[in-house]
């Protein structure tokens, strides 16, 4: 599985290639998918392009996407979209338009609370499991653990030189704490395509895309969505052949 994520935290500042409307993200999810992407994570945004967990803007944004792919369509609820846990959690419960899943991260403020209000919707739930942080502890104490959908392994050291072993020091910790759920492995900025590529050699699932680096394997800026998945998939198949 090679999910696509379109846009991140990223905004205007970070060029053009940023979908930050829902039909520009519809646009750019339709080609990532025809490149080979499996699934789908974006972040809604509001008109001045800033993430949030509203219910219209989520709406709308699942709504486009799901108009133009068929596979399914995940959001973030990161706190930075909504820093009280309480109104966070009160956001989620209004969405009106749900998405087949959506990331929590464990080491955040009402990770469980948020976590139990999706899964009590049908959302699937990505753990977001931070390297640098006591995520992998609380989750391997979590009785959520054995229900969410997959963990999301995000390495958030962007050194090339140490993003792998940072990431192997990551599922190290995570070992005790999977009771045999999907695990997906990515990076970010500089460390993207060496935890990928890591992620090949292992046969997990990872991700790809403007959120997690703008650059190509060849230190090239990238042009879009599909640019990525595409360098995701040889670089993803190369290291698996290696492996």
């Amino acid at each position: 599985m090679v999910q696509v994520c379109l846009n991140g935290s990223r905004g205007a500042v970070d060029g053009a290639t940023v979908p930050l409307t829902p039909q520009a993200m519809a646009d750019s999810a339709a080609e990532a998918v025809a490149a080979g992407a499996t699934d789908i994570h974006v972040h809604p945004k509001t008109p001045c392009g800033r993430d949030t967990l509203s219910p219209r803007f989520v709406a709308d944004t699942v709504r486009a996407l799901r108009a133009r792919v068929a596979v399914p369509v995940g959001v973030t609820t990161g706190a930075w979209a909504e820093p009280d846990p309480a109104a966070r959690l009160e956001r989620i419960r209004d969405w009106t338009v749900l998405p087949d899943h959506a990331s929590v991260n464990w080491h955040e403020p009402g990770a469980e609370e948020i976590a139990a209000a999706l899964i009590g919707l049908g959302v699937g739930v990505e753990a977001g499991i931070w390297s640098g942080t006591d995520g992998a502890a609380r989750f391997a104490v979590s009785p959520l653990r054995s229900k969410v959908l997959r963990v999301l392994a995000e390495v958030t050291d962007t050194s090339p030189d140490t993003a792998e072993n940072t990431a192997r020091i990551l599922l190290t910790d995570l070992g005790h704490a999977l009771p045999r759920r999907p695990v997906l492995l990515h990076g970010e900025d500089g460390g993207a395509w060496p935890v990928l590529r890591l992620a090949g050699r292992l046969g997990l699932a990872t991700r790809i895309g403007l959120e997690d680096t703008l650059l190509l394997p060849d230190g090239e800026r990238a042009l879009s969505n599909t640019q990525l998945v595409a360098g995701a998939l040889s670089q993803y198949g190369s290291a698996q052949r290696r492996s």
